[in-house]
């Protein structure tokens, strides 16, 4: 049963939702799915720092700044996950967020990884958009394009990165050239 709080104001009629409806707008599957990605946004976030704080103690400040910086979107991709649960009426939740565990040699390991975790994360949002599209829920569907769209940017960064690796190296004035250039990077928000 629709329960409406309606309030008559001179010659207009304003019909309020209860909370109750108001957190219909998102399916308890996928309200569960947006709050899981909201913590893996998170994790994300906190596994940027941890290898610009391995950078930073390796001597390359470059890509400290440049993953420190990443870290810093990685929580804004979350703020706007976490903001939309709230607008639909549904409660965003944080869940316990594991500790990043990094086994690193150099810089490659570094990009290397932090690719793959980018294509993981791709496969999410892409999970993601298919449940909006199975549950015909087209305004969810439309507030993930920005990150089918932000996913696509991360993965092209991230394999760029590697390319030049490739193409530099990391013998000599390479590794100093690579952390340079990827310091002068500037990260999208």
């Amino acid at each position: 049963m629709k329960k409406t709080i309606t309030c008559i104001c001179g010659s207009y009629v304003y019909s309020f939702i209860t909370k109750q409806q108001r957190k219909k707008m998102l399916s308890e599957n996928l309200l569960k799915k947006l709050n899981t990605q909201v913590n893996l946004e998170f994790y994300s976030s906190n596994l940027y720092l941890q290898m610009s704080a391995w950078a930073d103690n390796k001597g390359l400040s470059g890509t400290a700044r440049f993953l420190r910086e990443h870290a810093a979107e990685e929580m804004q991709h979350m703020h706007k996950i976490f903001d939309y649960i709230q607008d639909t009426g549904a409660l965003a939740e944080l869940g316990t967020i594991d500790k990043p565990e990094i086994n690193l040699d150099n810089i490659r390991d570094v990009f290397e990884q932090t690719y793959e975790h980018e294509k993981f994360i791709t496969k999410q949002i892409n999970d993601l958009v298919d449940v909006t599209l199975q549950e015909k829920d087209f305004s969810t569907f439309n507030f993930l394009q920005w990150y089918v769209s932000e996913q696509h940017e991360e993965e092209k960064l991230f394999k760029s990165i590697l390319d030049k690796i490739d193409i530099i190296g990391l013998d000599g004035r390479g590794l100093f050239m690579i952390d340079r250039e990827v310091g002068n990077m500037l990260v999208h928000a």
